[in-house]
């Protein structure tokens, strides 16, 4: 069996490209999204959770772009591109966006190490999810003062976006992938080779 590589090829960097491209208009859009219903949950004493439940979108980029590529360090650059041109369009986090995109770009990386980058599955993209969401709740300690939060509201809060993660990054994610790769848009990919469905026709007489 010849030993799978992990060099990267331009067709990797063009997909990276795209996807990053891709993700920071989903990203910012979100973004905003979360400002209304963060507004909307105020009244009720739930304007943590504003955020948390979209949470998990902000890491598909990362999981997506491994599962298609699955290679190392895709994850991460992906998502740290992604955070790049997001705050190039104007985010308003600033330049802090940067740190939050290469934090969880990491944690999604680590994710897929933990499977030695061999396992491209439900169980790598979950566990993808859940590192890039473990990273990111640890980085908000310091970026958003997480440390004057109640015990019980950081649990709540790390649950939701825990679940946003699995939800989004993991099964989403792994989705949607499939279903591209079943377009035969990336045939060039073991994914597309995995779960593509063009099959030749014979012609009719």
């Amino acid at each position: 069996m010849r030993k799978k590589s992990f060099k990267w090829q331009l067709k990797d960097i063009i997909m990276v490209a795209v996807l990053g491209l891709v993700f920071a208009v989903v990203y910012l859009a979100i973004l905003y999204a979360g400002v209304g219903v963060t507004a909307a949950l105020t009244p009720f004493g739930l304007a943590p959770f504003g955020y948390e439940i979209f949470y998990g979108i902000w890491f598909m980029g990362a999981t997506l772009a491994g599962f298609i590529i699955q290679k190392p360090g895709v994850a991460v650059v992906t998502e740290f591109l992604a955070a790049f041109l997001e705050f190039c369009m104007g985010n308003m986090g600033g330049p802090l966006v940067l740190i939050s995109g290469l934090v969880q770009g990491a944690g999604s990386e680590v994710g897929f190490a933990l499977f030695r980058y061999r396992k491209y599955n439900m169980a790598s993209m979950c566990v993808s999810g859940l590192m890039a969401a473990v990273f990111s709740f640890a980085w908000g300690f310091v970026q958003n003062a997480y440390a004057a939060i109640t015990p019980g509201m950081l649990a709540a809060m790390l649950a939701v976006r825990v679940a946003s993660a699995l939800l989004f990054a993991g099964v989403i994610s792994k989705l949607a992938g499939q279903g591209l790769a079943k377009t035969g848009v990336l045939k060039s990919y073991a994914l597309g080779q995995q779960y593509g469905t063009a099959q030749v026709m014979p012609e009719d007489d």
